[in-house]
């Protein structure tokens, strides 16, 4: 009788085949905020006691609440009120928060001669200090010598400024990553803008230079809270099927519109029909008037960032005019400055203008 054979397997050898390799990092970082505590009446403050403090506002920093604690008489009676003390503390709910810490004690003279203690920027021996509970603190009961500081230039005005600065610890390990998913940015303002475009559902009407505008009520109040008292609150328009609106150019209006639903700015040479800068500065003014009127923040800091790159000789006066009108102080610094440049002065009558605008308090 024969003897079968016995057949092995092909495979490799499990030992000679290389090993996988995953790969992880762990990545520690500080999460930066800082706060300026302004203490005035400092010498009102001294004889609150040994032990009391005045408290900054909180500010938040790495998703903790922290303040600053200033003590006139100091913290420690051993020091009987020779000193006065600074702290940071944590003032929300935390257990063994790490966190990096810089005090600053502004000089006011001017000479930046600032009396600092910091964690940022230099090695720690024992690393980043570690709040165990809320109301742990870090900081120093010597900060200064109470007769020092108060013939010192850090007291100006019977006034302190501190600047504190927090840099909470945290830690995060990343794997490899075996997908990919590419979200798309927002178009929630093109569904609005279509929305806006097939007049589907409008309830409010608007007259503007003879022309009907039609609207959804509840989109405009949400975008502007003119038109949300207009609409919706006590002194509202009892006749929404048309409002008429005044002092205002319909091309203007659209352009509004256009914005609240969209939340960017119409090409402006397609809404006006003309194909030059100029209407398209002037439009731009217009639109500027219109943001404020209807409380539209965003649109307004829009309408100034495009009035700053379109201001010329023949546009700055009436630009300075609206910036002036409509509380516009980035836009109004940049006219200024065009208007002081040597060159804009000379041989062009910018000089009086300049003189006037300086004369009425415009600088």
């Amino acid at each position: 009788m024969s003897m079968g054979r016995i057949c092995r397997g092909t495979s490799r050898d499990s030992s000679s085949s290389s090993p996988s390799l995953t790969t992880s990092t762990s990545t520690t970082e500080t999460i930066n905020g800082s706060h300026q505590f302004k203490i005035t009446g400092y010498s009102l403050s001294k004889g609150l006691g040994i032990g009391k403090y005045i408290a900054s506002d909180i500010f938040w920093v790495g998703g903790y609440a922290w303040a600053i604690y200033f003590y006139p008489d100091g913290k420690s009676i051993e020091d009987n009120a020779a000193y006065v003390s600074l702290f940071i503390a944590l003032a929300s709910e935390g257990t063994d928060v790490r966190a990096l810490f810089e005090m600053t004690l502004l000089d006011q003279s001017g000479k930046e001669r600032h009396k600092v203690h910091s964690h940022f920027g230099r090695t720690l021996e024992s690393g980043p200090y570690t709040l165990k509970y809320r109301g742990s603190m870090w900081g120093y009961k010597r900060f200064f010598k109470r007769t020092a500081l108060e013939t010192s230039d850090y007291l100006k005005d019977d006034c302190l400024s501190v600047h504190c600065s927090v840099g909470v610890v945290g830690s995060h390990t990343e794997g490899p990553k075996f997908y990919l998913i590419t979200v798309p940015t927002s178009n929630i303002g093109q569904h609005f803008g279509q929305l806006l475009e097939s007049g589907k559902g409008t309830d409010v009407n608007f007259e503007v230079d003879g022309e009907i505008f039609a609207a959804h009520k509840l989109v405009l109040a949400a975008r502007s809270p003119v038109f949300r008292a207009q609409l919706f609150g006590p002194m509202k328009d009892r006749n929404t099927e048309c409002i008429k609106v005044q002092d205002m150019e319909a091309p203007v209006f659209k352009a509004l519109l256009h914005f609240i639903y969209w939340d960017d700015l119409p090409d402006m040479q397609e809404l006006t029909g003309l194909n030059s800068k100029g209407a398209s500065t002037l439009m731009g003014q217009h639109m500027l008037a219109a943001a404020d009127r209807y409380g539209l923040e965003r649109l307004r800091l829009l309408c100034e960032a495009k009035l700053c790159e379109d201001v010329a000789i023949n546009t700055v006066a009436t630009t300075l005019a609206l910036a002036e009108q409509h509380h516009c102080f980035q836009l109004k610094a940049v006219c200024l400055k065009f208007v002081a440049l040597p060159e804009n002065l000379k041989g062009t009558g910018m000089k009086p203008f300049l003189m006037a605008v300086m004369s009425t308090g415009g600088g």
